[in-house]
């Protein structure tokens, strides 16, 4: 019943962001409510299609263990051209025990400003996670407000969903599904954990999402790879 009752939070947020993302693509990754505490991470994420990528390079660490603090450089490449865009700072909030109710919860804040032009972005994320047996499904959904010289002032909200099942730690396939205003699409993931010393790991992910709808690629690499020491 909870498994269905989660789904069925995940499906009404799919159905509400028929107005959704406005500006580029809504592909990114999936933000799981946890925080370790004591945990430093070098993020490293690329999202590309059709000669197009977009990658994030971040520094992060918690706080305690409820709040993780991650700063990034964002670059854009087009082509040959491969430029800084923008800076982020983004907050995660863990907002309760894993275990503690049915669904785990957790908020994510993130703002960003464009390198050289007056543009800005905020961004708050609903993070959810569900786990049942060796199946683990999460969702986010976002709600964003953007502002600034050359960009049209408006809410927009985004949807991310994720079901993986825990094959082995080094190893777990997932499929995962991205919504946007100019984003509709759905693929096969692939994640998991190479640990080294204790409280050292290299967590990656790598998946193609395959577009359902005119308004999105026909495929969209992403790729992801955490440091955590």
């Amino acid at each position: 019943m909870m498994i269905k009752r989660f789904f069925f939070m995940a499906l009404s947020l799919l159905l509400v962001s028929s107005h959704l993302q406005a500006d580029g693509s809504a592909i990114d990754k999936v933000y799981h409510p946890y925080v370790q505490p004591l945990e430093r991470e070098l993020e490293w994420r690329m999202v590309g299609a059709d000669g197009d990528h977009l990658q994030r390079l971040g520094l992060g660490r918690s706080v305690n263990d409820k709040v993780f603090i991650e700063g990034y450089l964002i670059a854009e490449q087009e082509g040959d051209n491969f430029h800084l865009q923008g800076y982020e700072l983004e907050v995660k909030l863990q907002l309760t025990e894993q275990g503690e109710y049915a669904v785990d919860w957790g908020l994510i804040t993130e703002i960003e400003k464009a390198y050289q032009e007056n543009e800005w972005e905020i961004a708050s994320g609903l993070l959810m996670e569900k786990q049942w047996g060796r199946w683990v499904g999460a969702a986010n959904f976002w709600l964003e407000y953007e502002w600034g010289e050359d960009v049209d002032t408006e809410f927009e909200t985004a949807l991310a969903i994720q079901s993986r099942y825990r094959l082995s730690p080094k190893f777990e396939p997932a499929i995962e599904f991205y919504a946007g205003e100019n984003t509709r699409a759905i693929g096969p993931v692939a994640l998991g954990d190479i640990r080294f010393a204790a409280g050292k790991r290299l967590h990656w992910e790598t998946g193609v999402l395959m577009g359902l709808d005119n308004n999105t690629p026909d495929a969209t690499l992403r790729l992801l790879a955490e440091f955590e020491f």
